[in-house]
């Protein structure tokens, strides 16, 4: 019989998420967007929730946090998980070394003082992160990540560093001719992100986005789930299942309703657990043991 980890990952980007990634920093009524997913969309998701008896893991931009501190304390009241988030949505490439550490000591001692314990998990905004990034979280103890694309179905441990060659045709083919260098395992655990998982790209309309969707069914989002679900339980045996969500989008009536009926299906499945990104890491590190160079 399969044995399923199954979690709820809950970004909170709200207001941030205009400001940081989905180009509506000047605009009223994308602002407005994100005072509902605060607001409307987070009360909504606890009572589903609290409904189907699941704790959940609550990804919170400082931004968000000081914003919306009401509503972070429903979710922290509640016995969710918290974890970091950045704080504005921004982008990590586009800063500077000092800027990273910046925020991440802010958010850090965000969460820490909000919450009572330090966060042990973080995700990168719009799952976009540096180089320098799995290092900063390790100077902090952060024991997992959520941002990365090796695998979709097993967690594993960071490896950071990788090098490859860009094409340039304007020099010798031999110039760039040349193999994926990895570089180095880290002590950290990635806990798979997963864009096929992820409610935003196919169910929020960003109007900079040449590709932004925001009308798809859900029940089509719905009916694909749930044929990776059951292709996994059918075929890898042990796996974990993170689904990545956002009040913007899942605290919409439509949406509630697709993850009520999702949640009942899974439900039908010998084997699942649901459980929180940390008891994720948790069970991961209890059966593998950390990489002897990190």
């Amino acid at each position: 019989m399969p044995r399923v980890l199954v979690s709820y990952g809950v970004d909170i980007d709200a207001v941030a998420g205009w400001l940081g990634s989905y180009g509506g920093e000047d605009s009223v009524s994308d602002v407005s967007r994100g005072i509902f997913a605060a607001e409307v969309g987070v009360p909504r998701m606890l009572k589903m929730f609290h409904k189907k008896n699941i704790k959940a893991t609550w990804f919170i931009p400082g931004h968000t946090l000081e914003s919306f501190p009401n509503e972070c304390r429903a979710i922290v009241d509640a016995g969710h998980e918290v974890g970091l988030h950045g704080y504005t949505h921004e982008n990590p490439n586009a800063m500077t070394l000092e800027q990273q550490r910046d925020i991440l000591a802010k958010t850090f001692k965000l969460l820490t003082d909000f919450v009572g314990k330090p966060p042990t998990g973080s995700v990168a905004p719009w799952w976009e992160t540096s180089e320098e990034n799995a290092d900063l979280l390790l100077e902090y103890g952060i024991e997992y990540d959520h941002s990365m694309h090796h695998h979709d179905s097993q967690c594993y441990w960071l490896r950071t560093g990788d090098q490859w060659t860009k094409i340039d045709y304007k020099a010798k083919a031999e110039t760039w001719m040349k193999p994926l260098v990895r570089g180095k395992t880290t002590g950290l655990v990635e806990i798979p992100a997963n864009w096929y998982v992820d409610d935003i790209p196919p169910m929020m309309f960003i109007k900079t986005s040449q590709t932004s969707h925001g009308y798809v069914n859900p029940r089509d989002i719905e009916d694909m789930w749930k044929e990776m679900f059951t292709w996994l339980y059918e075929n890898e045996g042990d796996f974990v299942f993170p689904i990545t969500v956002h009040p913007d989008v899942s605290g919409r009536p439509q949406v509630l309703a697709m993850h009520e009926r999702f949640i009942d299906w899974i439900n039908t499945h010998e084997g699942v657990q649901w459980c929180t990104f940390d008891e994720m890491n948790k069970d991961f590190r209890s059966r593998n043991k950390a990489p002897v160079d990190a």
